[in-house]
């Protein structure tokens, strides 16, 4: 599941910066509901966002490690949920999208703005939506502590 997520999300992330990348000028903006989202070509040098424009190597390198650390999860089988399993793919996809732009271009091509967010792509969406909810589940999985008397529960004892 990991791999057919990451496959999935991959390929229409790639599919859509080709598209712009042939129908859309650097810096130009296409309203397409005005003044609430907009397709703007950017060529981010940085990463989500377009955080840290001089890091060019380091984001080569930290893609690299996330993809390892992913794949080793999968074929250990760390990794049991489906939902986990979702998340990790979405990460993975989107990682190896803006992994394959920056070792192709130089650069993260970029195209959905909203106007009130620093424009982004499909892969960024993918990496920051699967870690979020990955968290969400890891968290929720915690134990929770029992309660003891004082807690705001009355124990009844029958002694």
């Amino acid at each position: 599941m990991v791999y057919l997520v990451a496959l999935i999300l991959l390929s229409v992330d790639q599919f859509s910066k080709f598209i712009i990348r042939q129908n859309v000028s650097v810096a130009e903006s296409i309203p397409v509901i005005k003044s609430i989202f907009h397709i703007t070509y950017v060529e981010n040098t940085g990463i989500a966002f377009g955080l840290f424009p001089q890091g060019h190597f380091l984001f080569i390198a930290i893609s690299f490690i996330i993809i390892a650390v992913i794949i080793f999860f999968e074929r250990k089988k760390i990794i049991k949920s489906l939902k986990e399993k979702i998340c990790l793919g979405l990460i993975l996809g989107g990682a190896s999208g803006n992994l394959i732009d920056r070792l192709r271009f130089g650069f993260v091509i970029d195209f959905l703005d909203f106007r009130i967010w620093p424009v982004f792509n499909l892969a960024d969406s993918g990496v920051c939506i699967g870690g979020i909810l990955m968290l969400f589940f890891i968290l929720r999985k915690r134990p929770r502590k029992e309660r003891t008397a004082g807690d705001g529960e009355e124990r009844i004892s029958c002694a």
